[in-house]
């Protein structure tokens, strides 16, 4: 049998192949089931967190700041923990990136805060000297679209199961519950309830009061984006 094979390239190109295709089946397929599933502490983004992701790709914020952190020690000493597949699981799509003009921003809920990301996304160079970034002040005019938001929540809820509205499992042991609305009023409201916690600790009065209306600036969307990244 061998010594047929060696005889004959093709076929013993097409075992060899098969024999490498089987074994790397067996490997990484129970590896990659495993790993894809929600590690503990993960949990579906809330329809205004979820309003504050479409601000971010809309703006290309993506563009700059990549959203994994490698398993080096120079990253995990300035960001945290290296990333994990299963923390991805209800990002659609990822927004991993090859390349970083600014600092990588998958743990920048660990160690910014409301108020930080407030000043600096109206004068990124007083709050970081030197920075490159813009300023985006439309944020803080433009109103955030919760419709949409609670379309894609609609959509991951029925085709990829997504446990909106069930307990999820916690790294400290506890559980929390992420609602989704019934309907389109019933998602303002939930988004509404959040965003005014986001405005108790900024300063700018005029989202304060927008907020204060029943509107959602998309700077208040953006910021629950961003402390959601942890």
């Amino acid at each position: 049998m061998f010594h047929w094979l060696e005889k004959n390239p093709f076929f013993f190109a097409v075992v060899v192949f098969l024999t490498i295709a089987f074994a790397g089946i067996v490997e990484i397929l129970p590896s990659f089931a495993q790993q894809s599933r929600p590690v503990i502490g993960t949990k579906p983004y809330t329809t205004l967190e979820l309003a504050g992701r479409h601000v971010y790709i809309k703006n290309s914020c993506n563009g700059c700041h990549s959203q994994l952190v490698r398993p080096f020690k120079s990253e995990t000493d300035r960001y945290g923990d290296y990333s994990l597949s299963g923390e991805y699981a209800y990002d659609r799509p990822f927004l991993w990136g090859s390349k970083r003009t600014g600092p990588d921003l998958w743990r920048v809920g660990n160690y910014r805060t409301t108020d930080w990301h407030e000043n600096h996304m109206k004068d990124p160079i007083a709050v970081v000297p030197g920075s490159i970034m813009p300023a985006y002040p439309w944020m803080y005019t433009n109103i955030a679209d919760i419709d949409t938001a609670f379309a894609e929540q609609l959509t991951v809820a029925q085709f990829f199961s997504v446990p909106y509205n069930k307990p999820v499992p916690m790294k400290d042991g506890s559980t929390v519950i992420v609602k989704m609305g019934k309907s389109v009023a019933d998602a303002h409201s939930l988004a509404l309830a959040e965003a005014k916690l986001i405005v108790a600790d900024m300063k700018d009065q005029d989202v304060k009061d927008a907020v204060a209306n029943g509107q959602i600036p998309e700077i208040v969307a953006i910021i629950a984006y961003m402390n959601s990244l942890k």
